[in-house]
């Protein structure tokens, strides 16, 4: 196929040499391409977008997207980063001058970080960028690296060799490009190159261009210095290769002695360092909750044993409210627990304070709630406790009394105990020797005569005494005892 003639130069020499090239060639003044009436072919694309012209600004270093590849591009291949970082400032000034903007309105404008992005392309030795990696030097997002990108191939300056694919299920290829000098750098500085295509080499340059190319080489040159960081990792200076050695900021690394003069009159002020005041640390929102289920597990007897999350949760509303234990458990208890018990706490205690955040919304109410719970459980402890003795009966303090009491117990025992002959066993006897009738009517007997019963106890022994006259019997014998001791103990209050 015959090599397509460049729309923006003269057709390739014989000799090989594009000296014949005039240093005032404007594009916009190029010739229209001819047919070759022996291998015709459609009219040649021309690789720069003129469908929106602007007043001839804005779109004339504009690429359009046919002539971004490597076989259609009118450019020259560079294999030198210098100069193709020149002309990437050249095409940073047309930009300035509103000589290019970029087809997509979203795209952000030609600046620092398109520059920023062609010196890390320009210091690969295969131009394989990859988006991650470019997005891991310059800290950018992946649409923003994918934009600059898109202006470094519409300026020309970037030719696809091979576009990356994305096939499923296997790796990612990144794309392949070339590093090109657009042809429009050349015409706008009179540069004369020998070869064809893309191979093409520079000889020489206009005279009145050389001043240019210098302030560009210039600018090419210069090192671009990262903007420091807004929010500094630390305080102090970190010693690692990336930022080449220490800061010199530490404290140890050399000694300052106060003056004589201050050391005399006293002013010398101390070096240590001043301690900040730190107190407690405040609780948020969930700390909050945390604290108070911590604390309902180890106030309340039927949450014993629950787990201090669910509690949280459960109790997230009321916490946020600022309640505290005691209103809490005041509140679930309000009702009577059941006679079983708690089997779940959390779901119980779900049930008891459904709500409870809108019912009781200001302290006075659960200040209220609080108290009548109290006042229910003062009250059901006095129903406990109101029968049962506070300790032994000293029985009455008054002679008189005492007396009274005294005589009311003989009548008591007199009628209980009518004259009966005393029974008595002998040492060595035993109960096992005793028939049927001898046991029914000794019991019978000690009905009425608790002394008797008394007396069997100090003869045989309390185990046989009741194998003798039953549990019962033996039992009201001694709570008899027991009361007649006690009133013949208690002295008299004179």
């Amino acid at each position: 196929m015959p090599q397509r003639t460049l729309p923006c130069q003269l057709p390739s020499p014989r000799t090989g040499d594009s000296r014949l090239i005039s240093p005032e060639t404007d594009d916009t003044q190029c010739p229209q391409p001819t047919h070759d009436t022996h291998n015709p072919t459609p009219d040649f694309e021309h690789p720069y977008d003129y469908s929106d012209q602007r007043d001839g600004r804005g779109v004339r270093l504009r690429v359009i997207a046919a002539a971004q590849w490597l076989h259609a591009t009118t450019g020259r291949i560079t294999t030198d980063p210098h100069s193709w970082l020149t002309a990437v400032h050249w095409i940073t000034d047309c930009a300035a001058k509103g000589l290019y903007t970029p087809s997509s309105p979203h795209s952000p404008k030609w600046g620092p970080t398109t520059v920023a992005l062609a010196r890390e392309i320009a210091a690969l030795k295969v131009c394989r960028p990859g988006i991650a990696y470019l997005m891991r030097k310059l800290k950018a997002s992946e649409r923003t690296i994918q934009y600059h990108l898109t202006m470094l191939r519409e300026t020309g300056l970037l030719v696809y060799r091979s576009k990356g694919t994305r096939t499923r299920g296997e790796a990612n290829q990144a794309s392949v490009y070339e590093r090109t000098i657009p042809a429009s750098f050349d015409t706008e500085h009179g540069i004369r190159t020998t070869g064809e295509g893309v191979q093409r080499r520079p000889v020489g340059i206009a005279e009145h261009a050389r001043k240019a190319i210098g302030t560009l080489a210039k600018k090419a040159a210069r090192k671009t210095r990262r903007r420091p960081s807004r929010t500094p990792v630390s305080g102090r200076g970190r010693c690692t290769p990336m930022e080449g050695g220490s800061t010199g900021t530490s404290s140890a690394d050399r000694t300052y002695l106060p003056s004589e003069s201050k050391l005399a009159s006293g002013q010398g002020k101390s070096t240590a360092r001043k301690q900040g005041k730190r107190g407690p640390r405040k609780l948020n929102k969930i700390g909050r909750r945390y604290q108070l289920a911590k604390e309902l597990i180890q106030t309340v007897p039927w949450l014993h044993g629950a787990s201090i999350p669910r509690i949280a949760w459960i109790i997230r509303h009321v916490a946020d409210a600022g309640w505290t234990a005691l209103e809490v458990q005041a509140v679930a208890e309000q009702m009577p627990l059941s006679a079983y018990g708690v089997k779940r706490q959390s779901g119980f205690l779900a049930y008891r304070i459904g709500g409870a955040h809108q019912l009781w919304n200001t302290k006075d109410r659960r200040r209220t709630a609080v108290e009548a719970w109290q006042d229910s459980r003062r009250a059901e402890q006095d129903r406990h406790t109101e029968f049962a003795p506070a300790g032994p009966v000293a029985g009455p303090k008054s002679p008189a009394a005492r007396r009274a009491m005294d005589e009311a117990f003989a009548a008591i025992q007199a009628r209980l105990a009518p004259e009966m002959p005393e029974v008595e066993l002998s040492p060595l006897g035993s109960i096992d020797d005793l028939t049927r009738q001898e046991v029914i009517d000794l019991r019978a007997e000690a009905v009425g005569n608790p002394d008797l019963v008394l007396d069997m106890i100090r003869a045989l022994g309390e185990r046989d005494a009741r194998r003798l006259y039953t549990n019962r019997v033996v039992d009201q014998s001694l709570a008899l005892e027991r009361i007649a001791a006690r009133n013949t103990t208690c002295t008299p209050a004179f």
